[in-house]
């Protein structure tokens, strides 16, 4: 999809966009397959700040990356390249960002990270131009941990797809978790028929289940769970339990106990505001990908308010300086570009025939990534 320069087609759909912006960001991000939902998220609450801010100093080009990190490359190099993009943003996956995020920021171009937030690119791989908006990978991961051990959980089976997120997933869970493993599975990417991991899970002897199936895959392993009959308690992150999934799960959710840094029972003027002209724009409750594009376009504004994207100095200081009102509160980032956030832990309820989550307690408070003391920024 293409926001292009013409201004009749980006009024088209809702934006100012000048024919000469004086910032031009490129969104790669995931619009088909069975991740599509995520990225779809996460155009939308970009799209609707954009909206709101009523702006015609901004250029957004919009593109497909399909879940492909070569297509994804091959997006980015076109952006950079030919579109001559001032900022990239978008991306979902993990190995699609660090195929495209390294190349980009050495490239000179800013790199605004919406979701995506390896390990490899918060510690040692960390750069000046790059700046996570969401978390890094291991975050929500520890805060399920954390909740692990404090409810007595001492022998869990946990599984997680094999890529870089996956990996920083499980590593993020055992760092604050503590216990005794019954099991540790890294699934293929994209898999969607989980009865020899779940038939692992019944043998093992675990007394709880961690997992960290985003998307599509979240949603098979979840059904075939239920019908399993395991019966086990299950902990994981926002991602296996988000807006999204929950309608395609159903009842088969209720009850379980995941983590997030965001909800939208957050009490925040800013988080209200954004979860009813959400719904009100799109005609469905926003899930923590679609609040994380929103939040990315706002702190962008904010940065643009500040300084010259050409004046690069200035304009890292702004983005550093996080001055927009958040969806999740107060908003900070540590010296690795990474936020500094609570994160919370929800339960899975139903509002009618919603299922969705509210806040039950604060797992981990003012909570900086465990990779920050080695960028040397």
């Amino acid at each position: 999809m293409l926001f292009s320069r013409l201004a009749t087609a980006a009024l088209a759909m809702g934006l100012a966009t000048a024919v000469s912006a004086d910032v031009k960001v490129g969104m790669i991000t995931t619009l088909s397959g069975g991740g599509a939902g995520l990225g779809i998220d996460v155009r939308d609450g970009f799209l609707l700040a954009v909206k709101q801010a009523d702006r015609n100093d901004l250029e957004l080009v919009i593109e497909d990356d399909q879940r492909k990190p070569d297509i994804a490359v091959q997006l980015a190099d076109k952006m950079i390249q030919s579109e001559k993009v001032d900022v990239l943003t978008g991306i979902i996956w993990s190995n699609l960002a660090m195929a495209v995020v390294p190349a980009a920021t050495a490239q000179g171009k800013f790199y605004l990270s919406p979701n995506a937030g390896p390990s490899a690119l918060a510690g040692k791989g960390c750069h000046p131009n790059y700046f996570n908006v969401a978390w890094q990978n291991d975050n929500l991961h520890e805060a399920a941990g954390a909740y692990a051990k404090a409810t007595g959980y001492e022998k869990s089976f946990i599984l997680a797809p094999n890529y870089p997120a996956g990996k920083d997933a499980l590593t993020g869970y055992k760092r604050l978790y503590g216990g005794e493993l019954a099991g540790e599975v890294y699934t293929k990417l994209g898999q969607t028929d989980y009865a020899a991991e779940i038939a692992q899970i019944r043998a093992s002897g675990a007394d709880s289940v961690f997992f960290f199936l985003p998307g599509g895959m979240g949603i098979s392993f979840l059904k075939q769970y239920a019908d399993s009959g395991v019966n086990l308690p299950v902990v994981g992150p926002a991602f296996s339990f988000d807006q999204g999934i929950l309608q395609a799960v159903g009842g088969a959710a209720l009850g379980v106990k995941n983590t997030s840094q965001w909800n939208k029972d957050i009490d925040n003027a800013a988080n209200k505001a954004f979860v009813q002209s959400f719904q009100a724009e799109y005609g469905r409750l926003p899930s923590l990908y679609a609040s994380q594009g929103f939040d990315t376009a706002n702190l962008l504004f904010s940065a643009m308010d500040k300084a010259d994207v050409k004046d690069a100095d200035a304009f890292r200081a702004a983005l550093k300086a996080a001055e927009f009102d958040s969806v999740r509160g107060d908003f900070a980032f540590g010296n690795n570009h990474h936020p500094i956030q609570d994160i919370y832990v929800r339960e899975v309820i139903q509002e009618g025939d919603i299922f969705t989550n509210k806040i039950i307690a604060v797992g981990l408070e003012n909570h900086a990534d465990a990779y920050a003391s080695e960028c040397k920024m």
